[in-house]
């Protein structure tokens, strides 16, 4: 796929075809693959050619770094420098599972496509048994990013995955909808002050409690000179066509506009007199929230007749600082006014 622009037969595997899928992996070519949190884009991470094409086929800024992903901790042993206390004691408490370790690399390790040129590389070892024995069949590590159009939002089934990147990647393994909807959590561990990059499922609190020492949740940017340490810190992410306000107050409904070219995501419960504003319900708790709101922003997209989309926000719960995290990149920072 010599800079993205050669049309391919985008193909979907499924649990009998994991040998295929990773037989194109092995020659350099792009398979989506799924995880508990989102879908991921695959190529084999020690090929530079082929992690360059990772950036081509999202539309993704090359200095934005990826995830390493893996198998299991002894793949990962082949390229950190070492594995601290405090990342064994995730790793036996999280692993697998949607929890994202930064690390030190050894020197040469792995392409500076993946590292953006960094001493440090972000490491996940996913649920999904397909993706697992994916790896495990390659025998090589895996970089992934989002399986969408970079600043789309990101993929919860294979037919996002495919709306996005058809006829731009080898193939998708399809395991259904993903059982989390975002992103993993990202824990800095090359600092002396373990420091969470991205919130996600896994809250600093849990990690605290395992690690017995207080874990910071990162509210920083990323200046345009700088490279991010972790996916998600420095561009935008996450946006529909469409303007996305964040609604604070379930009550303020009320007063957006209720035409047609309006979308309008909520709990069930505030989903009632919006005229003909179209309604995409994020179910009926903040968990069931986070996992549909990706699934909400893509069906507001889809729909060229909406213009306008206002998503309920959340100030409490131990799941909100991820979902809000998302949330407020898919707004750029806009809460609605009434």
């Amino acid at each position: 796929m010599e800079g993205g622009n050669n049309k391919l037969d985008t193909q979907i595997f499924n649990k009998d075809n994991i040998k295929q899928a990773a037989q194109l992996l092995a020659q350099g070519e792009l398979v989506a693959f799924p995880t508990e949190t989102v879908y991921g884009l695959g190529a084999d991470a020690t090929n530079e050619e082929a992690v360059k094409n990772v950036y081509r086929a999202k539309g993704r800024p090359s200095d934005n770094p990826l995830i390493v992903t893996v198998a299991d901790e002894a793949m990962m042993k082949k390229y950190v420098t070492e594995i601290p206390a405090d990342a064994q004691k995730l790793i036996d408490h999280f692993w697998p599972g949607p929890l994202t370790l930064i690390l030190f690399v050894k020197e040469g390790a792995l392409p500076d496509a993946v590292t953006g040129g960094l001493p440090t590389a972000a490491f996940r070892c996913p649920q999904d048994p397909l993706t697992n024995e994916l790896i495990h069949t390659l025998a090589r590590p895996i970089v992934g990013p989002s399986a969408n159009t970079s600043t789309k939002p990101s993929p919860t089934t294979a037919e996002h995955v495919y709306h996005d990147l058809k006829g731009k990647i080898a193939g998708i393994i399809d395991n259904g909808p993903t059982k989390i909807g975002l992103e993993s959590t990202i824990i800095d561990l090359s600092v002396d002050q373990p420091v969470v990059l991205r919130p996600g499922e896994i809250t600093p609190d849990e990690l605290s409690e395992v690690l017995h020492k207080k874990v910071l949740l990162n509210k920083g940017t990323v200046q345009t000179k700088d490279v991010p340490k972790a996916p998600g810190m420095k561009y935008r992410h996450y946006a529909p066509s469409s303007p996305v306000y964040i609604v604070d107050d379930p009550a303020d409904f009320a007063y957006i506009p209720h035409d047609s070219s309006v979308g309008v995501a909520a709990l069930a419960d505030n989903l009632h007199d919006l005229g003909d504003a179209d309604s995409f319900s994020l179910g009926v708790s903040i968990d069931e929230a986070a996992h549909n709101l990706f699934g909400a922003l893509r069906y507001f997209d889809s729909n060229e007749q909406i213009k306008t989309i206002y998503v309920q926000g959340f100030a409490k719960g131990n799941i909100s600082a991820a979902y809000m995290n998302r949330l407020n990149k898919a707004a750029s920072g806009n809460h609605f006014k009434k």
